[in-house]
């Protein structure tokens, strides 16, 4: 099962619900190729600490993706940290009307896309595709 780290603690979660998704979620990405992340959920100024140290935006973003390099790390079934603000998820679950629990699966598969080299910024709208498409395949509500 894919390691949840809970960070926060103001919002209760069911964590194992979202390691049991993770590992979901791998099995149907082919290019995780079976490799699970680790997942951390914390609050809001821990995720701006680490927005502004490692992209240099001084403010909160719900999800930050940091992907192993093989070469570097002897790690190989492991795909890389998903880093998640649960109370940034939170706010975006309220504004699309969603469960929190819908929300944070979302931000778990967008991390593991990232984390598998999709980039939403750069690729010309394939990431997004393949995010759609696997939330059908997951039932994901969004």
């Amino acid at each position: 099962m894919a390691d949840i780290v809970n960070r926060q603690r103001k919002i209760d979660l069911n964590e194992n619900e979202l390691s049991l998704f993770a590992d979901m979620a791998v099995r149907n990405t082919v290019e995780a190729k079976n490799r699970l992340p680790v997942i951390a959920l914390v609050d809001d100024e821990e995720m701006k600490r680490l927005n502004t140290e490692f992209r240099q935006m001084e403010t909160t973003t719900d999800v930050l993706s940091f992907r192993y390099l093989e070469e570097a790390f002897e790690a190989p079934e492991t795909l890389g940290d998903i880093v998640i603000s649960v109370p940034q998820a939170q706010r975006q679950a309220i504004e699309n009307d969603l469960d929190v629990m819908d929300e944070l699966r979302q931000l778990i598969l967008h991390g593991i896309l990232h984390l598998c080299g999709y980039d939403h910024d750069t690729d010309e709208g394939e990431m997004d595709r393949r995010e759609i498409e696997l939330r059908k395949v997951l039932e994901i509500n969004y």
